[in-house]
């Protein structure tokens, strides 16, 4: 038996386990209820204690099974030339013995990139790394942290071969790093666009397809100039993260206090600008990657890479043949990647199969006893009936919770966790926003069945839904609930391997010829996916779902009669089973 752990214990806190070629993995948020498992102070490192215990207990072993630890390195300030040892010893330090003793230290953006690579089936790549931060690249003032970083990889070498560092400028009391990060850039503008108490990056791409890139673009690229070899340069502060500082457009002054004052129009012009002006970077860097590696495959990673419309526009201009994202981009992936460098070069194991799901978490577990509050109720005994009632239910635009399997790793629902709806009529996507406290102009994602989703859309999408592909214009006005304002989609394509929501998807397309389903995430606005199933009807209550499944037991909302499905469950005597109350 081989067993090897990552941690990270930053924002995104998270465990990822590989035991005999099989992952368990899990993020902290999903027990402690704040969503990134984001403390109040960014220096505060916490243990993913519950992640890391659900890991060990999901595969039957303790701390003493474990081969090897390693965790990515974060410490944003080196200490005394003795970094290293310092971070090391600190994260040991919140670990049990065991553990502790055998943690070592990978660099950030090495542990971001391989949970891609090591997952992508591939055997030469480029690798791209693109975040608002990471590892400390040493102590001297020309150097700084991680921001943008590329490789040359294969299954014998790690190569860094691209790092865009800090250039220094005078300051107001000597020599001061201006920082290249085009994560902070991004997020900057977001802050002036998106009004506080929204998730400002996410709702900033999705606002920027009802906008006019050129109103503001001239003014929002002069900030980044692109230089030769792959060169960027963000002029200060906005490479930094930097909430304060006004921000000067035409006679306008925008700041993260004035953006509830902007007309609507103005913001989505201003985030129409900021998209390009972000996406151009990015596709300036892989293209420099590209000529070095001379590789036909991108893996890309790091949180920017959550950025679904960017991976549209660099699968198309970055001049690779593919685009492989990783399947959790975000910091919490990089105890994926921490844990497959060990599984992979230290032990010398070889590569897992390619995922096509990320169920690398917990199941639900049972339906709370008792009866159910808001007249709810619960139904099971279906068996081989429950999917044809669901699809039934889903045929006649109902909203129906869907809860079975083990929960994805990763920021979206990808069919195990998530809130499912017929794509066929807008106003299915007003209800839903409203129900979730989003702002309208947020669009809801679609899955469809992998053999099928050429025929409805343009453009290589991925089982992680990391990409945007544009919907078929002949099939657009059948799926309104899921394409977005500017044609596009955040498709997640689902394979027959997929443990969870494949089978209902298949009946739903032959019960409306339709291969798509409306898909977003079951929480509520602020919080993390929800982990278990009594969260999950706790949930379904209260945000008036119609339906809710877990596992193989249907809740039904009471307005939902049962004669409107009883054809489709019903047994051979035309019962209806009796409810578990």
């Amino acid at each position: 038996m081989s067993a090897v752990l990552g941690l990270n214990f930053h924002h995104d806190t998270s465990a990822c386990l590989i035991i005999d070629g099989r992952i368990h993995a899990a993020e902290e948020e999903r027990w402690s209820g704040i969503k990134h498992n984001r403390t109040t102070r960014e220096t505060i490192l916490t243990a993913p204690t519950r992640a890391l215990d659900w890991c060990l207990r999901s595969a039957g072993i303790t701390v003493d099974d474990i081969d090897h630890v390693w965790t990515p390195s974060m410490r944003p300030t080196p200490r005394h030339g003795s970094w290293v040892s310092t971070e090391q010893a600190e994260l040991a330090a919140m670990l049990p013995e065991a553990l502790g003793k055998r943690l070592k230290l990978i660099s950030h953006h090495t542990a971001h990139v391989l949970a891609g690579y090591l997952l992508s089936g591939e055997e030469h790549a480029a690798g791209l790394v693109i975040d608002a931060g990471g590892s400390a690249l040493g102590a001297d003032i020309a150097t700084g942290r991680e921001r943008i970083t590329g490789y040359d990889l294969s299954p014998n070498h790690i190569d860094r071969i691209h790092q865009v560092t800090p250039t220094i400028a005078p300051g107001p009391s000597g020599p001061a790093r201006v920082h290249p990060s085009l994560g902070h850039f991004y997020r900057n503008l977001a802050l002036r666009v998106i009004p506080p108490g929204n998730e400002a990056e996410g709702s900033m791409m999705a606002l920027a397809a009802f906008g006019d890139p050129d109103r503001y673009y001239k003014e929002l690229r002069d900030l980044v100039h692109l230089g030769d070899d792959g060169h960027v340069h963000i002029a200060a502060p906005w490479g930094s993260y930097d909430p304060d500082t006004p921000l000067q457009v035409e006679d306008a002054v925008w700041t993260a206090q004035s953006a509830d004052s902007k007309p609507l129009d103005a913001r989505a012009d201003l985030a129409a600008a900021a998209q390009r002006a972000f996406a151009e970077a990015v596709v300036h860097v892989a293209r420099h990657l590209r000529h070095l590696t001379t590789a036909r495959t991108l893996v890309f990673s790091g949180g920017c890479a959550l950025n679904s419309h960017l991976n549209g526009t660099l699968a198309e201009q970055s001049g690779f043949e593919n685009l492989f994202v990783a399947p959790a981009p975000h910091d919490a992936g990089t105890a994926v990647g921490a844990a497959l460098y060990a599984w992979n070069y230290v032990l010398g194991q070889p590569l897992l199969p390619t995922p096509e799901d990320a169920d690398w978490g917990p199941l639900p577990g049972a339906l709370p006893d008792g009866a159910l509050a808001g007249g709810y109720r619960s139904v099971s005994g279906l068996g081989d009936r429950l999917i044809p009632t669901v699809a039934a239910l889903l045929s006649d635009h109902h909203i129906v919770g869907w809860v079975r399997g083990g929960m994805e790793f990763g920021p979206r629902a990808l069919g195990h966790r998530s809130i499912l709806a017929h794509p066929g009529k807008e106003a299915t996507k007003t209800r839903l926003n409203a129900l979730k406290q989003r702002a309208d102009f947020r669009p809801l994602a679609p899955l469809a069945l992998a053999e099928e989703a050429s025929a409805w859309f343009l453009g290589n999408a991925d089982p992680f839904m990391n990409r945007v592909v544009r919907a078929r214009h002949c099939k657009s006005d059948r799926m309104p609930a899921v394409v977005h304002h500017d044609g596009t989609a955040r498709l997640q394509t689902v394979s027959r391997s997929h443990s969870g929501v494949r089978p209902l998807l298949e009946e739903f397309h032959r019960l409306t010829s339709v291969p798509v389903l409306l898909n977003t995430s079951l929480n509520f606005k602020g919080t993390p996916i929800l982990r278990t199933a009594e969260q999950a009807v706790d949930a379904a209550i209260e945000l008036g779902l119609d339906a809710l499944v877990v596992e193989d037991t249907l809740v039904l909302a009471p307005h939902v009669r049962s004669d409107t499905v009883l054809s489709a469950a019903s047994g051979t005597d035309g019962s209806w089973p009796t409810p578990q109350l």
